[in-house]
């Protein structure tokens, strides 16, 4: 019983920690990478939706994105949705195509993008904390049952702790290898 809820936890904390990998690999330092624009929504008549879901996104050179909606009438819905977004961009458009040009990474950019990383990163924590809340409460659940001895859910409790502190350490770990390549000049 307490080795699958450990194996539960384990299991959504590896996932965590990979989809903050992967979030990570879209901020580049200073090339442009179509993933980049992933999490912008538009109000699609009414519904928020993600960019992905609207239009067709590609690389025009090595610095700029090209965005190409594909109701033609959204574009200016598109382009003040990527310029309001977070991160910082200034799109034009240019006929039936956003072009949204990566800016220059300044020190200032270079700083804002390090937040970025850093709420991403502590958005990926609160949901291991999140995890190790929900494992320990089936642990609780399986004590009210008299599945498993109170012992046993202490136990189980500092497994599970100790999978959420190695986690932690690993997003740290992470955080702080994608802090370093975006100072690099």
């Amino acid at each position: 019983m307490i080795a699958d809820v450990k194996k539960s936890a384990e299991q959504k904390m590896q996932k965590s920690l990979e989809a903050l990998k992967v979030d990570l690999s879209k901020v580049r330092s200073g090339r442009a990478h179509t993933g980049f624009l992933d999490h912008i929504t538009i109000d699609y008549y009414g519904a928020a939706t993600p960019l992905n879901q609207v239009a067709n996104i590609n690389l025009i050179d090595a610095r700029t994105i090209g965005v190409v909606p594909w109701d033609k009438k959204m574009a200016n819905a598109v382009e003040k949705a990527i310029r309001e977004s977070d991160l910082g961009l200034n799109p034009m458009v240019v006929g039936e195509t956003i072009r949204v040009p990566m800016p220059a990474l300044t020190e200032e950019r270079r700083r804002e993008l390090i937040k970025v990383v850093k709420q991403e990163a502590e958005a990926v924590r609160v949901a291991m904390r999140n995890i190790r809340r929900d494992a320990n409460a089936h642990l609780k659940e399986l004590i009210k049952s008299k599945e498993i001895s109170e012992d046993d859910e202490r136990r189980g409790q500092d497994d599970i702790q100790k999978l959420t502190d190695r986690y932690i350490t690993e997003i740290d770990k992470v955080l702080q290898v994608k802090e370093t390549e975006l100072m690099a000049v």
